[in-house]
């Protein structure tokens, strides 16, 4: 349905020259994990900055969908936007400048997940009072601004039907024409505007990868990092490296190998996890243990599987793979549930918050990961089985047991002697003159040390 010529444009929308993209092949800076907090509102996501993230060392922030969108109670109301005004559940534009302010002066930067590829699948009201049905946005997008093909996505072997037809009933974006692409990128450049510091491109393997880059070159920072949402799946047409001259690109077999190893295989068979196992190179790839969509279908581990996802998280801060993202959610029994109390998170593991990025020994992983950052992978062992140890470079090392009983092991590493703090355990480990130490760890816990973290 492409746009007919002559048609007024959207008011206020920024244009900018084209450009070749500037692609940033990982969060720019020296921290490169991010706190994703899923569904919390902006206020407590500004409160989390100062409080935990940014002490934490956690380099970014990343944030649920701020747009206008339509109403009810379930989370993925936040993934149909009906306007591209900041007035969706979790606040206006006010308190999301205040957030990015916020974190920025936390030394936090901010991501924003952007959905794009389309709008909605029904008519109504949104959250900030916009009037809307399935192909008409009055005053952004109408009937020719959508592809021409309005059946459902169904076949992933097939380039057109997975880029041109609706991703569950949504009705798609047809990003190939002009007008759609100057209505996504003044978008974009509204939330740059308010601070923004970089996206998260929601359902990106459902828009070519050159609109995608046409977008981005309009951007009045195309330098802004992104991340894109681009699921590999076997045999399918649309495949990940094809987003890579865009940014970086979320490796989803990263978490779903993660969680086969942990539940069925061995923690050994992780000596060369990444590149070794066939994923996308390091440099461009992010990495998660869970997100929101596989926390909640099942393909990947999750808060719901205690231990072994906290070590599974240690181990991806711990490891020398791509950029890391923690997830942070909130308890769930229906799939559908939207956040508790509307986003407002009045305290952490209360109403059903779980904060995992605050979680202790999740969390004290971040500093570990920065102090250890460009150092490789180094003095690798494994029982053969579920206990492994590793460490990076001379800068830090750690042990995993995932074991059913306790294991007591001498560890080689590449530390300078001296005493460390684990900060898995705020106790006491002392490295010899060759670089050893001795450990006994209980079942289903870990032990990290660096240089730097002399006391607890």
């Amino acid at each position: 349905m492409a746009r007919k010529t002559g048609l007024t444009v959207v008011v206020g929308l920024i244009t900018a020259g084209l450009a070749p993209p500037v692609v940033n092949a990982s969060p720019p800076g020296t921290k490169d994990v991010t706190a994703v907090l899923f569904e919390w509102n902006f206020d407590s996501a500004a409160r989390e900055c100062n409080n935990t993230i940014g002490p934490a060392g956690y380099g970014y922030v990343q944030v649920s969908p701020p747009a206008e969108h339509i109403r009810g109670p379930e989370w993925w109301t936040s993934y149909q936007p009906v306007s591209y005004r900041i007035a969706g559940r979790l606040g206006n534009r006010r308190s999301f400048r205040n957030m990015t302010d916020t974190c920025h002066r936390a030394g936090v930067k901010v991501i924003v997940d952007t959905v794009i590829n389309h709008m909605s699948a029904r008519s109504g009201t949104g959250t900030g009072g916009s009037s809307y049905s399935k192909y008409n946005y009055p005053g952004l997008y109408s009937f020719f601004d959508f592809d021409d093909c309005t059946s459902g996505v169904r076949d992933y072997s097939d380039r057109r039907n997975v880029q041109h037809c609706e991703l569950l009933g949504l009705a798609d974006l047809d990003t190939h024409e002009e007008y759609p692409r100057r209505a996504i990128s003044g978008y974009m450049n509204d939330l740059l505007s308010l601070g923004v510091d970089g996206f998260r491109i929601d359902a990106a393997k459902h828009m070519a990868a050159g609109d995608l880059a046409n977008i981005k070159s309009r951007l009045a920072n195309p330098s802004a990092y992104w991340k894109q949402e681009v699921i590999y799946g076997a045999g399918e047409a649309v495949h990940p490296t094809e987003y890579i001259g865009n940014g970086d690109v979320q490796e989803f077999r990263y978490a779903y190998d993660l969680k086969r190893v942990f539940n069925n295989e061995k923690l050994a068979y992780l000596r060369n996890y990444g590149e070794g196992w066939g994923f996308m190179s390091s440099s461009i790839a992010t990495v998660f243990a869970d997100n929101h969509d596989t926390e909640r279908n099942g393909a990947t581990l999750s808060y719901k599987d205690n231990a072994k996802y906290t070590l599974a998280n240690v181990f991806m801060l711990a490891y020398p793979y791509g950029a890391t993202d923690v997830h942070s959610g909130y308890e769930f029994s229906d799939k559908n549930a939207g956040p508790p109390n509307n986003g407002a998170v009045n305290a952490c593991w209360q109403d059903g918050w779980k904060c995992q990025h605050a979680w202790p020994e999740i969390i004290r992983m971040v500093a570990f990961r920065n102090a250890v950052r460009g150092q490789g992978l180094t003095n690798w062992w494994d029982n053969g089985n579920n206990a492994i140890g590793f460490g990076r470079g001379n800068m830090g090392y750690v042990a995993i047991n995932h074991e059913s009983s306790s294991v007591t092991h001498t560890y080689q590493t590449s530390l300078p002697a001296g005493t460390y703090c684990n900060v898995q355990s705020n106790t006491y480990v002392t490295v010899d003159s060759s670089g050893r130490f001795a450990a006994t760890l209980s079942s289903n816990t870990a032990l990290a040390i660096y240089v730097g973290k002399t006391s607890c």
